[in-house]
Order: C-alpha cells, then sequence, then structure tokens
C-alpha cells in the first residue's frame, strides 16, 4: 500500500492545473456544494456538514485553500461501535468544463471498542488508517452534481498481534443544491473488505457504505 500514498503525495505537491480557454473561474464554476461535492473547495470557501448512513454517521469541516482543499471529520461506526477521526486532502488534477477529477488522501485513527453485537467478526483495538481515494464531479444542472467516489482505507493495528483491515469501496452518488448555501448529499459504494483479526487468519466479506448527507457553506 506504499505505492499508491507516495504517489498521491506527489499529485499534492504539483501544481494546480489551469483552465481550459473560456471556462468560468472556479468560484463560479463550483458555486454550491458541501458535503462531498465539489471536487475541491475553491480558495477562501468553507462549509460544515453532517451524515447519517450505514454502518457509518459522523460530520465534518472542509476549507479551500489555493492549491488544495482541507477537511477533518469524525465518524461514528455504530455496528462496531468504533470512533474514527480523520485529517485529509484533495487537489483537482483535471478540470474540464463540467467535469473535474481530485485525489483524496487522509490519515487518522480508529478507536474499536471490539463489539460483536451487529458484526461478530470485530476486534478491538486503537488502529492507525490511511485512506487514498478519488472523487469525480460532473455538474449536469444548476442545482446537481454527480459524483464518483473511490475510497481505499487500511487500518493498521498499534499492537504486535497482526490485526489490519482494507476496503476497497466503489460507487458514486448526487448532491443537489437546496438554496441558501445548503446542500443534500445521496451516496452509495460497495465493494470488498479484508481484515485479520488479532491472531487470528485473515478473511474477505463483502463492504458497503450508504450515506445521506447535509451541509451549509460558511463563505
Amino acid at each position: 500500500m506504499k505505492r499508491p500514498v507516495l504517489l498521491l503525495a506527489l499529485v499534492f505537491a504539483l501544481p494546480v492545473p489551469v483552465a481550459a480557454q473560456g471556462a468560468a473561474p472556479a468560484r463560479e464554476e463550483w458555486s454550491f456544494g458541501t458535503v462531498v461535492a465539489p471536487a475541491m473547495l475553491p480558495e477562501g470557501a468553507s462549509s460544515v456538514y453532517g451524515y447519517i448512513g450505514v454502518p457509518e454517521m459522523g460530520g465534518g469541516y472542509r476549507q479551500g485553500l489555493s492549491l488544495f482543499e482541507i477537511e477533518a471529520r469524525g465518524r461514528l461506526d455504530y455496528f462496531r461501535l468504533a470512533g474514527i477521526l480523520e485529517v485529509g486532502a484533495r487537489k483537482t488534477v483535471v478540470s474540464d468544463g463540467p467535469t473535474t477529477i481530485a485525489p483524496t488522501l487522509s490519515l487518522g485513527l480508529v478507536f474499536n471498542s471490539g463489539s460483536a453485537y451487529l458484526d461478530a467478526d470485530n476486534f478491538g483495538g486503537t488502529l492507525v488508517r490511511i485512506t487514498p481515494g478519488l472523487i469525480i464531479g460532473w455538474r449536469v444542472a444548476d442545482t446537481v452534481m454527480l459524483l464518483g467516489l473511490l475510497d481505499l482505507p487500511v487500518d493498521l493495528g498499534l499492537d504486535p498481534t497482526g490485526a489490519r483491515r482494507f476496503q476497497a469501496l466503489t460507487g458514486g452518488g448526487a448532491e443537489f443544491y437546496l438554496g441558501s448555501g445548503i446542500s443534500l448529499l445521496t451516496a452509495g459504494q460497495i465493494g470488498v473488505e479484508s481484515f485479520k483479526a488479532p491472531l487470528k487468519d485473515n478473511e474477505v466479506r463483502l463492504g458497503y457504505q450508504v450515506r445521506l448527507g447535509i451541509g451549509t457553506r460558511l463563505f
């Protein structure tokens, strides 16, 4: 998993590509979006958001800077009774008319209670989370943006038992502008989950995530 993380780090070090000739300035072109859209907030823009879903709920804060966007978020995985704190960044590498593409990279900690009430295969502990990913946005109307989503979270246990978890989730959704700087997100992802509980063999099963979120622009 080192190569994808190193490649994403190099991408964030690259300059922002110049918009195609005749394209509207970023602040005008991407005039809405708070939860996931737009792929990268324009400089000076910020938002707060919250969401409910399966198996997680959470919220976060986004801030657009001159070269990239930073984001801080907290989540509760209520299937495993696990708290997740992350800080991440994203940067637009393609901006072509209504389409934008931005790789993402976040780092965080997972505090897992080990509860097996809703997940019989769960295991407890504190794990470091590294999440490379990708967001693709297609603006299809003045108030609608379609989204393509890829997330590859890797959880590594801090103890020597060899506990780890990896997910590869892909999918999409849409974010809708409701007015007054508020937008609504619906999104779903599906994929595979590979995990190794302490002192046990590795297992693979279905992975998924569904989200319904709402957020507002602060600036």
